[in-house]
């Protein structure tokens, strides 16, 4: 009778052990880039006496790599933080292994070999970035238990802000449905945007992965509203920086830059102490510096009430373009602008979001650059990108006229694209007036995409890869294969991208000063100093590389002494930086100071057929125009001295753009 009541009595702790491990609540997110399913996150929640423990799997699958992430978070039963737990993958070139515990006012940290203990005190919660989607569930349950506070200190670095919004009210399965929106700002670089149910259940996060890539998160039962919701983003982002009105309001609908050094991009000279008068947005004269402040100039006289800007001492350019963007958030408007950015060929992107940005901005509702739109198509597969794919003529045909509805100047060609269907594309294009860009699509070369109808070319990778090399991958430019590629393009007028700056930041030796490639960085945001800080490779990788660098920025030279039309990108890179740094690389490269100023103004709007309009500084074009201290044609490096920004007839200060999105100066 002692044994069987042992027995019983040893099979009811068995029994209340093991329930114990079954999960009170579960859920999963399904995850997007580009719109485009590519994984998901699970959780489970586990009630203790004293705890609720999460368990989160978390992996997606991006262009064929794997971005696996596991994460346990310990919480009391009123969402007070005890340990988080994180381990995996966060991009596709970005790890993670963290850990965090707390015991009263300190919290004991490992962020990968770095262990060290911090006093915490306030509303402290651990978060390590956008993901995972359970823990910022979390976090949201935490600030409304602890009243809503202004600000959260966040382990292991950081603080966080969250601010409720608004709420929308949408239509899911033929009912009216009501999410509460918040922003979460600190987490990332600028704001991510988190609706929830009424119960407090995280329904959707808009964010950016480690990569700096769009990536959502979606409840699953919700994923038909997640492009309503990208839409609305884009509108409420803009509008936030509208109502900051950080344009210096006009006295008038005409402004005089006086006393200023024009540069004239065209012919590569500089014209000191002129005058520029703009109105409605438009150069309507130029020509010297007045004698007086309102007087006779030529025949012409500034109004009486004009807005003055004294420029004295200055040089006016005009305002940069950036011919490789990906527009992943809101907040690349101001930076763009305030880096005298004003026109941008953003190469691939949500259909519904950018379509968005770009009318918001057109429009006066939101700040930014010009967006000039090209449409990414990919094929099906593996390593497909975003949602619109075609793997037939039928299926290419649609998506161009899709775009072609939309407004869009290109289309933008991507790697998974079947080498049969780029001609259908290209066709397609052409025939209802568009150009075409793009990568060049696995398993062809740049002559076949360029013989299929390709006008332009992304990256000089694919330059670089029919070239001859040498041992080291260096190019040798004498052999009579690379003389033929160079003919080649030029003979058939293709312009290229190169992005060179991409690669020179992906290739950089982690040791190194980054400073050396953005002398601004310490100003950036502090998401994006992380980001970028460990971008790089180690030095053995960084040396094996390094011939093949050097050939990539001699190809830019021999492209442009070739007559081939350059024309600056930077896929993305430092926000609005980079354009000046892609400049230096094509100074270093061998072009004079007044070419590499070319392909960041006027040759890109004569490749995109604009240059009646923009890109230069002329009577009846439109008044893109930034002022610099120092002269470009002096140091190209003088572009970084953005003093005023004036775009289609707006007078910006750079110094408010960058402050609203997070930059310290």
């Amino acid at each position: 009778m002692k044994s069987l009541l042992s027995f019983l009595l040893l099979s009811l702790i068995f029994i209340q052990t093991k329930a114990q491990e079954i999960p009170a609540d579960s859920g999963v997110f399904l995850l997007h880039k580009f719109e485009q399913h590519i994984g998901k996150e699970t959780y489970k929640v586990y009630n203790y006496k004293d705890q609720k423990k999460y368990v989160v799997d978390f992996k997606f699958v991006d262009r064929g790599s794997a971005v696996p992430l596991k994460a346990t978070l310990k919480v009391n039963p009123v969402a007070d933080p005890i340990e988080l737990v994180v381990k995996g993958n966060t991009s596709r070139f970005s790890t993670i292994n963290d850990s965090i515990s707390i015991k009263g006012s300190v919290a004991n940290i490992r962020v990968s070999d770095s262990v060290f203990i911090k006093n915490i005190s306030g509303f402290t919660f651990p978060v390590t970035g956008y993901s995972p989607a359970t823990v910022q569930q979390v976090l949201l349950q935490y600030w409304n238990n602890k009243k809503q506070p202004a600000s959260i200190n966040t382990l292991p670095f950081g603080a966080l802000q969250i601010t409720k919004t608004g709420i929308d009210n949408l239509t899911f399965n033929g009912k009216p449905i009501t999410f509460n929106r918040y922003t979460i700002s600190g987490l990332i670089w600028g704001n991510e945007l988190v609706w929830t149910d009424n119960a407090g259940k995280l329904i959707c996060i808009l964010t950016i992965d480690a990569e700096g890539d769009k990536i959502e998160m979606m409840r699953e039962q919700y994923e038909t509203l997640l492009p309503e919701l990208i839409k609305r983003a884009a509108g409420y982002g803009m509008e936030a920086f509208a109502k900051a009105t950080p344009a210096t309001k006009a006295k008038s609908n005409i402004i005089a830059i006086t006393g200023g050094t024009i540069v004239d991009v065209e012919r590569g000279t500089s014209r000191p102490n002129s005058l520029i008068v703009i109105q409605d947005g438009v150069i309507k004269y130029i020509g010297h510096k007045l004698v007086k402040a309102i007087g006779q100039i030529g025949g012409e006289k500034i109004p009486k009430g004009a807005q003055v800007i004294n420029a004295t001492g200055k040089t006016i350019i005009p305002g940069l373009w950036d011919m490789h963007a990906h527009f992943e958030q809101t907040e690349w408007g101001p930076a763009y602008l305030a880096a005298g950015v004003t026109t941008v060929r953003d190469c691939g992107n949500e259909l519904g979001f950018i379509d968005a940005i770009q009318q918001a901005i057109d429009s006066g509702k939101g700040i930014g650059p010009k967006i000039l739109m090209a449409g990414i198509i990919d094929g099906k597969g593996p390593m497909a990108l975003g949602i619109i794919q075609a793997d037939t003529k039928e299926e290419a045909i649609k998506a161009v006229d899709t775009y072609k509805a939309k407004g869009f100047a290109q289309i933008k060609i991507y790697s998974s694209t079947k080498p049969a269907i780029v001609k259908a594309i290209c066709d397609e294009a052409h025939k209802v007036g568009l150009t075409v860009t793009g990568h060049i699509p696995n398993g062809m070369t740049l002559i076949a995409g360029v013989d299929s109808g390709m006008n332009m070319v992304n990256h000089i990778q694919y330059v670089y890869s029919i070239m001859k090399k040498n041992k080291d991958r260096s190019v040798n430019f004498d052999d009579s294969v690379s003389v033929a590629v160079i003919k080649f393009i030029k003979d058939h007028h293709t312009v290229i991208d190169p992005t060179v700056g991409v690669y020179e930041l992906a290739y950089r030796n982690v040791k190194d000063d980054i400073t050396k490639l953005e002398p601004a960085f310490y100003t950036l945001p502090l998401a994006l100093q992380t980001q970028f800080k460990t971008y790089g490779q180690d030095s053995a990788t960084v040396a094996r590389i390094a011939p093949m660098l050097k050939s990539m920025k001699m190809i830019v030279k021999k492209l442009h002494d070739a007559g081939v039309p350059i024309v600056a990108g930077t896929d993305m890179g430092f926000p609005g930086f980079s354009v000046a740094r892609e400049l230096e690389i094509y100074v270093e490269a061998g072009l004079t100071l007044a070419q590499a100023l070319k392909t960041g103004t006027i040759t890109p709007a004569e490749v995109m057929g604009l240059d009646k309009q923009t890109g230069s500084i002329a009577a009846g074009k439109i008044a893109d125009i930034i002022i610099i201290d120092g002269n470009p044609l002096i140091n190209i490096s003088n572009v970084r001295n953005v003093k005023v920004v004036i775009k289609g007839g707006k007078v910006y200060d750079p110094g408010v753009l960058h402050r609203m999105v997070g930059f310290s100066k």
